[in-house]
């Protein structure tokens, strides 16, 4: 039925929870599972040294959330012996960014869940969730809390 499914994931709870989902329905169908966390890009773009430190300071920050969020998800589908590959990417807008993954890398599955932490900013602009459901060409399932 699914052979590669596309995992966002932000580290939360909601991802770790549709983590497991995708990892139980990957092994029941035979697929592989991608992961991808999307990295938001700097939020300031200033001159000089300050502006190379802050940058620095956050995509090491941004690079080790992204560590620990694949490293949930590659641990999900080890206990359910199920292939894993995963990937940080950056973009300005998160959904896009799942998107674009799941057209490159041909998956016929995105399993995410239905709200991360991304606080406020979800309630003004919309969920990431409720975009890439807008915006997916293949089938998403959405794993409630």
């Amino acid at each position: 039925m699914f052979k590669k499914i596309l995992v966002p994931t932000d580290g939360s709870a909601q991802a770790a929870l549709a983590a497991k989902t995708a990892a139980e329905l990957a092994k029941s169908t035979g697929a592989e599972i991608v992961g991808v966390y999307v990295i938001d890009p700097f939020p300031y773009i200033g001159i000089g040294d300050a502006s190379a430190v802050g940058l620095q300071a956050y995509l090491a920050e941004a690079k080790s959330a992204a560590g620990q969020a694949l490293d949930m998800l590659a641990k999900a589908c080890k206990a359910h012996e199920v292939p894993f590959a995963g990937d940080t990417i950056e973009r300005n807008v998160v959904h896009e960014g799942i998107l674009e993954t799941a057209s490159a890398e041909n998956c016929d599955l995105i399993v995410m869940g239905s709200h991360g932490h991304r606080g406020i900013k979800s309630l003004i602009l919309g969920s990431v969730a409720q975009k890439v459901l807008a915006h997916a060409t293949q089938p998403v399932l959405i794993v409630k809390v």
